[in-house]
């Protein structure tokens, strides 16, 4: 039986691969990315631009842009799909037949859905009949991308295009993981060189010639220097097989006798490999000679893959590249060219730091990123109301993988990179317990046992003869007791608890020993958890030891359950109000875990007091977080005051945060079915996925790696295990819930000491 699609559908006019071109792989990846993250409900198909009839399109359209009776037979066949809710037009003058290519007007004359453009070529100072024919294709529209500022001034200044008809979205770039060129030179076997690049279909406009020339001074200061000349010479420029412009540059090579310098790797490469010798670049050269040249995807490429850089002034370099991720120089300056390459190359330092600079400074752009831009003007052009939802990227393991040793899960990460110095916490290893036996739970993964061990292990080394724990350990394996002493330790304490309350839980899955050894560290904790003071602590060791009496009823840890819950509660009823109900005078981190305590206490003692302050709470909390289908957290500068709630800024956002308030809603679902925390869960994870105020990804779909905040202007790319791990326990909480829908398998509220929660 046919499958039938519900999915909208944007139908992309552009040049597509195979096809050799920058606007063919621009639509390509500006694809992709839009699949990626909204692929759930959005479909998107080409209509191929081609010069001359096709014999076997594979496209869903094909337009002869030759052939001027095409136009209007395409749009014809496009206004058939009631499903087309838009068509995207990647325009460049030359790829549409007639004067300026207005060939194209016969479409637009007769295509009856919502447009838009991008502009790949933005012309400064045109002349009248380019001005009206510019101003006559975004009549059909008002909606244009551009991917720089000075194209968008360009288009308000020169053609008296409106502000709010122009959307910037910089070129896209790929996301990599982070690693120093050292290390990406083994995959070539050219660690013992240093290697300057240059990318892309070769042509005159390219001006490789400018880098051969500047080489012979370059290899006088460093005699290992290496020059790829990366990709193919452009199909339009080899005549009768004849590579003219390839023979032009291997003849100054000879001339210059630079054989053993220069490397051409006469390919057109897939992404990957392009993107690891980019990878392995410790200079790249950007030798473009046209100064009009709005926007370069060579350039934003190396830039995204922590290349320092040289390059020629154009619009876009101007624009992008600042003093602290590389060095402008003139346009065809030889002279210029080799003094900052070399100035790159004698100092190791400032290399690295331009890198990482460039490399920061790109991750907004990614495609990801670009295709949230995307689809935030396409829902304005949309006729009809049209449901977008976001695609959950597929679960990885390898950062947390990455940042794990021998000993435990390390602390922090410079960007991708595990900082041993910063040693390891008890904190952090209690979280990658509990979400190791999430996932554990989820795909029976046998390579997750040796991870269990590891993070269980470091657990139970810190725990202390009266049964508390330490929280840290440096990369040598030692404690340092003043660090440990200086630090309030029960919020870490109680958060192994919650652990080994975790693996507990999982003993009908996990084998014997494991939870022996977790079940022996847990009771040997309980006289010091009966002290507990902290709301947030009495929260984590609540979770933890609700879940081991919900494994293995025991009267002494109900005891304690209601007695920790008996502070809380007195707590509440000192500072709630009703216009505040919350435990403190102010909301400052993690701050599901205290309605979600008063929640398990209610299943562990079935107190009707302790579930309507579950309940009340909750209410009060999320509607501090929610507005609508909005939700931001409570930022970490200033948290939320009693009494000066209008302050609260609008940023320091934190992915702990984040994944407390999914935990928190999945346990109030389970409890009770109620749709809206269902629904709650779906948009606080959003926030991961780019719903939130910089419209940016917050992890590495790579790598799985979890980005460390949300700040006012930029994503803190640091991949430490806090938020690496908040992440992935997030992803799988969602995952699960994916899965109960698809099962269509009712919740039903629990009986007294019954609760179906992950972890």
């Amino acid at each position: 039986m046919k499958t039938i699609s519900n999915k909208s559908k944007i139908v992309f006019l552009s040049t597509f691969p195979p096809t050799q071109c920058g606007i063919a792989t621009y639509t390509q990846d500006t694809i992709k990315g839009i699949t990626d993250v909204y692929g759930k409900s959005i479909t998107c198909q080409i209509c191929e631009l081609v010069d001359k009839p096709k014999t076997n399109p594979t496209q869903a359209y094909t337009l002869n842009t030759k052939n001027k009776e095409e136009y209007t037979k395409v749009a014809h066949e496009i206004n058939k799909d009631k499903s087309v809710k838009l068509v995207h037009i990647q325009h460049e003058f030359g790829l549409f037949g007639g004067n300026y290519g207005d060939y194209l007007l016969d479409f637009l004359n007769e295509v009856k859905k919502p447009l838009t453009y991008t502009f790949h070529t933005v012309i400064p100072n045109p002349n009248k009949e380019l001005k009206t024919f510019v101003k006559l294709l975004l009549s059909y529209s008002n909606s244009v991308f551009v991917m720089t500022n000075q194209s968008k001034e360009i288009l308000m200044r020169d053609y008296e295009i409106a502000d709010e008809v122009i959307t910037c979205v910089p070129h896209g770039t790929h996301i990599v993981i982070y690693e120093a060129p050292h290390q990406a030179k083994e995959k070539f076997n050219i660690q013992d060189r240093k290697v300057l690049s240059t990318f892309g279909l070769l042509g005159e406009g390219k001006n490789i010639e400018t880098g051969l020339q500047a080489l012979p001074k370059i290899i006088e200061n460093t005699p290992n220097a290496l020059y790829l000349i990366i990709g193919k010479t452009h199909p339009n420029l080899i005549i009768d097989g004849v590579d003219s412009y390839r023979d032009k540059l291997q003849g100054i090579v000879n001339d210059l006798n630079l054989q053993d310098n220069v490397r051409f790797i006469n390919e057109y490469l897939d992404t990957n490999e392009l993107l690891n010798y980019l990878k392995a670049t410790d200079v790249y050269l950007f030798t473009s000679k046209d100064p009009n040249q709005a926007v370069s995807g060579t350039f934003s490429y190396a830039m995204s893959c922590a290349c320092p850089i040289v390059a020629s002034k154009i619009p876009h370099t101007l624009e992008v590249l600042t003093e602290d991720s590389g060095i402008l120089v003139d346009i065809g300056n030889v002279d210029q060219f080799s003094e900052a390459a070399i100035k790159l190359l004698s100092d190791d330092n400032l290399r690295e730091e331009m890198g990482i600079n460039a490399f920061r400074k790109t991750r907004a752009s990614s495609w990801e990123n670009a295709a949230i831009t995307h689809m935030n003007t396409y829902q304005e052009l949309f006729e009809n109301q049209t449901e977008v939802k976001y695609t959950y990227p597929s679960i990885q393991l390898s950062h947390i993988k990455k940042l794990t040793t021998d000993l435990g899960i390390i602390q922090f990460s410079k960007i991708s990179i595990p900082d041993l110095e910063s040693g390891y916490t008890l904190d952090d290893n209690a979280r990658a317990l509990i979400a190791i036996c999430m996932h554990y739970k989820l795909t029976k993964d046998k390579e997750d046992l040796a991870y269990i061990l590891i993070y269980l292990d470091f657990i139970i080394r810190c725990q202390q003869p009266k049964g508390d724990f330490i929280n840290y350990v440096d990369k040598e394996n030692r404690e340092h007791i003043e660090q440990n002493a200086e630090v309030n330790l029960e919020d870490s304490n109680a958060r192994a608890i919650w652990a080994l309350g975790t693996v507990i839980s999982h003993s009908d899955i996990l084998p014997e020993a494991i939870t022996k050894k977790a079940s022996k560290c847990l009771l040997n904790s309980l006289k010091w958890a009966e002290s507990i003071q902290s709301p947030r602590s009495i929260g984590f060791a609540t979770k933890g030891l609700y879940l081991y009496h919900s494994t293995v009823p025991n009267l002494y840890v109900a005891a304690i359950i209601n007695k920790l819950n008996a502070k809380l509660l007195s707590n509440y009823e000192i500072h709630a109000s009703s216009d505040w109900k919350w435990f403190e005078n102010s909301m400052t981190y993690g701050n599901g875990i205290l309605p979600e305590s008063m929640l398990f206490a209610f299943l562990a003692t079935n107190k009707p007091i302790y579930k309507k302050v579950a309940l009340d709470s909750l209410d009060f909390l999320m509607s501090k977080m929610f507005n609508e289908n909005n939700f931001k957290v409570i930022s970490n500068n200033g948290w939320l005051h009693r009494n000066s709630q209008s302050e609260v800024h609008p940023y320091g956002e934190q992915p702990i945060d984040v994944a407390y308030t999914i935990h928190t809603l999945n346990s109030f679902y389970s409890a009770f079915g109620t749709p809206e925390y269902k629904q709650k869960m779906k948009i606080a994870f959003n926030w991961f996925l780019g719903k939130n105020h910089l419209g940016q990804i917050m992890y590495n779909p790579i790598s799985g790696g979890g980005y460390d905040g949300l700040e006012k202007e930029n994503v803190n790319l640091n991949q430490g295990a806090e938020s690496t791990v908040c992440f992935l326990t997030a992803r799988l909480l969602m995952e699960n819930l994916k899965l109960a829908e698809i099962k269509v398998i009712p919740l039903m509220k629990p009986n007294k000491g019954e609760i179906a929660i992950n972890s």
